[in-house]
């Protein structure tokens, strides 16, 4: 089924005409936009077309949400009509990033690294859910787990877990490949530096506590210099500041060794270089660096549990829409790798859960409006099983008081959550599903807070929707 001309003619209009678009791509469900000025943007304009669910400016791009299986054919119609030519989603990124001032930078840096290992992750935290079923007490049985009594099923649930646990474990080989890729360097040498930094040989991580107070941590002896033996599994840090130093290091090689050297230079003295810094400077310094952020954020959660889930749960998102989120999932790893579990991803959880049910509530006090109805229901329904893109941009900041009320209801769940120490083991999927995340000790408060997350948002929304009226 093809698309409207005109309204993809009225899309290209309510951009500011062919001649502010700079260059533009898509992705599954949304048109991404490199404009010249985006003050001539017509943001009314464009969410008035039929084709639009919504619209938003972030990191430099400006994107029009059409919605999956409609967008490509809107995006090649466009192409035609303006001979625009396709781009890349790489160009439509490096366009954009020319508008961002450092910071913005920095946060668009962390999303290009964490963006592309996040399906990886995500399957990991659902799989360790599904273990956690299978081997959680009180589940199906009082006092025992589902594989004690059927004990046929305790390999099953052990494989699972193997495989679930495999994102975690070689985590630095993930993140150094995104990361050396980012960078600018052979994304194949970043996986190579991670997985350096798990290797076998090195003492691991999670029991450096221990042997540091029982004074055997193993070590190398560098010509009178003492190096410990040490690996950094579960951190985020030393592999990615160890991955910007190898990808410039390759690329300085790479613009003085003549070309016919390179595949037996670059490399080894690249690698070699980055893995004595690695061990000797960078490891140490930022492994103390990430134990201070991370006891940094479990300290205030500790202190004031209640103010740190009304805070986090209420600006989540809104720091989605900056942007700045992503910069939440290093700190998120890092928890895991450091203490075993995130508070946070519960919350992000309930967040999106918030913003489906204020999208909901919109269904009906706007039930004479068919357009915005079926983009409500959908939309909503999206956030609920963790994707909010569509309800957050297409419905609850187009009206504002939505937003508001999700805000209200997400902060409400958080505090909760806050409250009762619940821990999700690893990262995983959001919205409604997320109880599998969460381990199942804690499953009981996480209703109530899926509870109050849905009902505070829409009773919400309904309150302020007859108060505007």
């Amino acid at each position: 089924m093809g698309v409207d001309k005109k309204s993809v003619e009225q899309i290209i209009e309510g951009v500011g005409g062919k001649e502010n678009i700079a260059a533009a791509t898509h992705c599954v469900t949304r048109l991404r936009f490199a404009l010249k000025d985006e003050g001539k943007a017509d943001k009314e304009k464009l969410e008035n077309i039929d084709l639009v669910k919504g619209t938003f400016s972030s990191n430099g791009q400006y994107q029009v949400v059409i919605g999956q299986g409609t967008v490509d054919k809107v995006y090649n119609q466009m192409v035609e009509m303006t001979g625009i030519g396709h781009a890349s989603k790489q160009e439509i990124k490096d366009a954009a990033a020319q508008k961002l001032n450092p910071f913005q930078r920095a946060v668009k840096t962390l999303g290009d690294i964490f963006i592309p290992i996040l399906p990886a992750i995500v399957t990991a935290g659902l799989l360790m859910g599904i273990n956690n079923i299978l081997t959680g007490k009180d589940i199906f049985f009082e006092g025992r787990a589902l594989v004690d009594v059927y004990t046929s099923w305790a390999d099953f649930a052990s494989i699972i877990n193997l495989i679930a646990n495999t994102a975690f474990v070689f985590l630095p080989g993930l993140i150094g490949w995104g990361a050396v890729n980012r960078f600018g360097g052979s994304p194949l040498l970043g996986i190579v530096l991670g997985l350096m930094l798990v290797h076998p040989d090195l003492m691991n991580a999670w029991g450096y506590g221990a042997a540091q107070q029982e004074g055997n941590v193993p070590s190398w002896n560098l010509f009178g210099l003492n190096v410990e033996k040490v690996g950094y599994q579960g951190q985020v840090l030393p592999v990615l500041l160890a991955s910007f130093v190898l990808a410039k290091i390759e690329l300085f090689l790479k613009k003085r060794i003549a070309e016919g050297f390179q595949l037996l230079t670059v490399a080894p003295i690249a690698l070699l270089v980055t893995g004595f810094l690695s061990f000797i400077v960078i490891g140490p310094v930022t492994f103390a660096i990430g134990n201070v952020i991370t006891d940094a954020v479990v300290g205030i959660f500790d202190a004031v549990p209640a103010i740190g889930g009304l805070i986090y749960g209420a600006l989540y998102a809104p720091l989605v829409i900056t942007g700045m989120h992503h910069t939440f999932l290093a700190v998120d790893l890092q928890l895991i790798g450091t203490t075993g579990g995130t508070f946070l991803w519960p919350m992000v959880a309930l967040s999106n859960i918030a913003q489906g049910s204020a999208a909901f509530a919109m269904m009906f006090v706007n039930r004479h409006n068919d357009k915005l109805k079926g983009l409500a229901l959908t939309s909503s329904i999206s956030a609920w099983l963790g994707i909010t893109e569509p309800a957050m941009f297409g419905v609850n900041l187009r009206y504002r008081y939505p937003f508001i009320a999700a805000m209200a209801g997400s902060a409400a769940a958080g505090v909760l959550v806050s409250l009762y120490g619940v821990i999700a083991p690893s990262v995983g999927v959001g919205g409604l599903p997320a109880f599998l995340s969460i381990l199942t000790e804690f499953w009981g408060v996480f209703f109530i807070a899926i509870a109050i997350a849905l009902v505070i948002p829409f009773v919400l929304t309904a309150i302020l929707a007859k108060v505007k009226k």
